[in-house]
């Protein structure tokens, strides 16, 4: 493994570490919960419609289906809470990458080593893929056994394809906030963009369906790519996945390029 990748994830660790507890913790909690709604269908079903209003119910998925295995899931992991926390992770990362060590005033010893800045930018955002995946295997893992355990029901293969697309999905808004920081290297600019981006584009797709206007917009929210194939029913959608692949790598040539001919004030 290359060393700033190496070094990228020993700065990592702490975080990575209080991350990954929290985010198993939280999907660990909620699908304990399960049992309950399965075992009185009828009463949760209509709690959780007559609780939100209809347009809270949109941004969480709808919630009709809550009481099956497929809706459960969709709605407490897939759909709001764990993107929120996941996204929030990966931004966070990605900060530490470049735009913190600039404004800290620590980047300039990173500067100093044999590496040109290309390569520095490709090993920050290796490192912060691997990292993320951590958390995606371990958060996955823990989701698949206490899955199995109260009963989802929801084969293996159908939660790897949507874990795959949450995956995906945060490397992208991590992704974001790097490019934003290596363009600026200013870190909390890089937040706001990233956190932004994130909001306007999760409210865009819940809502498109049913306001006009949003509708040529979703294209351009990348949780449509995340969601509309519906991977927990229809398994892993390739063409939707690509994109949000391929909006990655245009970001990561967008960093290593801008970082490049920047003058990085150290």
């Amino acid at each position: 493994m290359p060393l700033l990748v190496r070094k990228t994830l020993r700065d990592y660790r702490r975080a990575l570490i209080g991350w990954t507890i929290g985010i198993c913790l939280f999907s660990g909690m909620y699908t304990s919960f399960f049992p309950q709604m399965r075992e009185n269908p009828d009463f949760y079903s209509q709690a959780a419609l007559a609780k939100y209003p209809d347009g809270v119910r949109k941004l969480m998925g709808g919630l009709e289906n809550i009481t099956s295995g497929t809706g459960f899931l969709q709605a407490v992991v897939y759909q709001l809470f764990v993107p929120l926390l996941f996204t929030m992770c990966a931004v966070v990362l990605a900060n530490r990458a470049l735009a913190a060590p600039e404004e800290s005033g620590t980047l300039e010893l990173t500067l100093t080593l044999p590496v040109d800045r290309k390569r520095l930018v490709l090993e920050r955002f290796a490192g912060l893929a691997v990292a993320l995946l951590v958390v995606a295997v371990v958060s996955l893992a823990v989701l698949a056994i206490l899955g199995s355990a109260v009963g989802l029901d929801v084969s293996f293969d159908r939660i790897l394809a949507a874990h795959t697309g949450l995956y995906l999905l945060v490397l992208l808004f991590g992704t974001l906030a790097l490019a934003v920081g290596a363009a600026t290297g200013k870190k909390a600019l890089a937040m706001s963009v990233a956190g932004a981006y994130a909001v306007v584009g999760y409210v865009v797709n819940a809502l498109s369906a049913d306001v006009e206007v949003m509708k040529w917009l979703n294209v351009f929210s990348p949780f449509h790519y995340y969601s509309e194939g519906n991977p927990l029913v229809n398994g892993f959608p390739i063409g939707d996945y690509l994109v949000l692949l391929a909006a990655t790598a245009v970001l990561t040539l967008t960093a290593v390029l801008s970082f490049d001919r920047r003058d990085v004030g150290v």
